[in-house]
């Protein structure tokens, strides 16, 4: 296999990709994030399908993001990432620290993503591999964390109060 991009030019693509998805998690406007991908990009999500091209990704980023847990993630730093040339590849695990739920505690769960790099700034794939059920134990737990603390948001009560019985 020939070697398309340097590691050089993955890291860089990787770090405009990491600071559009910071300003799109401070502004709500996932849009631009969206707009990462190539017209044609697979998206990988494990336990929500598959989503083919930008223009199925953008509505499902938008409700993914817009509503409970996923709105009150604050950020989505990369914990570490490597590069593969080879396959135009940046594997990293990413963290995703939820709002404070009234004490200054954190709570979180990460995920490895793998993007393939399409060159001009666009990414052909992303596959994000996670664990569910440890997302939705992070999702319950700021909620009881935010109820005991009176900072719960409704959406987040219905949440607890339908999906969180599902998790420990």
């Amino acid at each position: 296999m020939s070697v398309r991009f340097s590691p050089e030019e993955l890291s860089a693509a990787f770090a405009a990709f990491e600071a559009t998805t910071e300003a799109c998690a401070a502004t709500g406007d996932w849009n631009p994030w969206a707009e990462q991908f190539t017209v044609d990009a697979d998206y990988i999500e494990h336990a929500m399908g598959t989503m083919k091209g930008r223009e199925q990704i953008r509505p499902w980023i938008a409700t993914t993001m817009g509503t409970f847990p996923g709105n009150h993630m604050v950020a989505f730093p990369s914990l570490w990432h490597v590069t593969d040339p080879a396959t135009a590849r940046v594997i990293c695990e990413i963290d995703n620290p939820m709002r404070d739920p009234g004490d200054g505690s954190v709570v979180s769960a990460t995920n490895i993503t793998i993007l393939t790099f399409a060159g001009d700034g666009l990414w052909s794939c992303e596959e994000d591999v996670y664990n569910p059920m440890e997302f939705g134990q992070a999702a319950k737990t700021w909620c009881v964390r935010a109820k005991e603390n009176g900072v719960i948001t409704a959406e987040a009560q219905r949440w607890l109060d339908t999906t969180g019985a599902y998790f420990r």
